[in-house]
C-alpha cells in the first residue's frame, strides 16, 4: 500500500469542512500525526487526492465514519504495558478500597480492550461490584466494536503473557471462550461497564471520578489541545484521585502540573491535590 503524499493547505481544508458539516474538531491535533493518518486513508480507498474526498465525505455519512475510524488511533492489546497494570495493582488499589463506590473515567477507549482489562484487574481484587466504569470514544465504530467483547484469537497469547506480567491471580482463559478464531469475553465484564461517546476536543467534565486512565491519547493533539484535557480530567477527578497517562506524556510544562503530585513515576501516574471548592466549571 503506497502512501499518498498531501499538503498542509488540503488539510486544512478538509478539517474545516468537516467541522462545518459535523461538528467534529481535529484543528488542535498534532498536524504531522494527522496527517499521516489522512494519507494512509487515502492509500487504502480509491480516493488519490483530497479535494476529492472532501464532497463524498460531506455527502456519505459511511465514508464520512470510515474516515473518522482511521483518523482516530485505535491500536491498544489487553494489559498493554503490564508493569503499568501491575503498579495500578499494587500502589493505587489499596487507595481505591478506601472509597464505598469508585468512579472510573477510561478515556480514549478505542475498542476497548484496556477497558476490559481493568475490568479483570478489578474482579480479582474485589472491587468490581462497587466500581462503575465509564468508557469513552469520539469513534462510534470502535466503540460499537467494544461492546461485542469479541477479539482475535491470534493475539490471546500475547494478551495471556501481559495478564500474567500484570500481576494476574489465575489464567486469562478464565474470561473468555473461542471460536471461530475469536474470543468473546464474559459478559459478566459489560455489567458495570458504560460506553459513551464523548469528544476530548469539544466536549465537557465527565462525572466526579477516582480514577482516569488516558494513555497514548495526548501524544497526537498540540499543545493547546492537551492542555484544555488535562483541565478537564482535573475537574473532573475527586480530591486524592489518580489519573494515569501513556509511557511517552507528561503532565511536566502543562497547565494543570502545579494541580498533581506524580505518584508512581514511571508508570505517568499523578495524584490530583486540587481543591473543589475553587473549581470553575470548564466552559466548551
Amino acid at each position: 500500500m503506497n502512501t499518498i503524499a498531501i499538503e498542509q493547505n488540503e488539510v486544512d481544508l478538509l478539517l474545516d469542512a468537516i467541522y462545518q458539516r459535523y461538528g467534529y474538531d481535529f484543528k488542535q491535533y498534532n498536524q504531522a500525526s494527522l496527517k499521516r493518518r489522512l494519507e494512509y486513508h487515502l492509500a487504502k480507498t480509491e480516493f488519490r487526492t483530497i479535494s476529492t474526498l472532501i464532497p463524498e465525505i460531506l455527502n456519505n455519512r459511511t465514508a464520512f465514519k470510515a474516515l473518522v475510524f482511521d483518523i482516530s488511533v485505535t491500536v491498544t492489546e489487553m494489559f498493554r504495558d503490564p508493569w503499568f497494570f501491575m503498579t495500578l495493582r499494587k500502589k493505587v488499589i489499596p487507595f481505591l478500597r478506601t472509597f464505598p463506590f469508585i468512579n472510573v473515567w477510561q478515556a480514549g477507549c478505542a475498542t476497548g480492550e484496556e477497558v476490559y482489562s481493568l475490568a479483570i484487574l478489578l474482579k480479582e481484587e474485589g472491587l468490581y461490584d462497587r466500581t462503575r466504569i465509564y468508557a469513552t470514544d469520539f469513534n462510534d465504530a470502535a466503540l460499537e466494536r467494544a461492546k461485542t467483547r469479541i477479539y482475535p484469537l491470534d493475539r490471546i497469547k500475547e494478551y495471556s503473557v501481559n495478564y500474567q506480567k500484570a500481576g494476574g491471580q489465575k489464567s486469562l482463559a478464565n474470561y473468555y471462550r473461542a471460536r471461530y478464531q475469536s474470543i468473546i469475553l464474559d459478559a459478566a465484564l459489560l455489567d458495570n461497564i458504560t460506553f459513551a461517546n464523548h469528544n476530548l476536543a469539544t466536549d465537557g467534565v465527565f462525572a466526579e471520578m477516582h480514577l482516569i486512565l488516558c494513555r497514548n491519547v495526548l501524544i497526537y493533539f498540540d499543545r493547546n489541545l492537551q492542555n484544555r484535557v488535562l483541565s478537564i480530567f482535573r475537574d473532573s477527578l475527586c480530591y486524592n484521585g489518580f489519573l494515569c497517562l501513556g509511557s511517552k506524556e507528561t503532565l511536566q510544562f502543562s497547565a494543570v502540573q502545579p494541580d498533581f503530585v506524580e505518584f508512581a513515576t514511571k508508570e505517568r501516574i499523578y495524584q490530583c491535590k486540587y481543591e473543589k471548592s475553587t473549581v470553575t466549571q470548564f466552559v466548551s
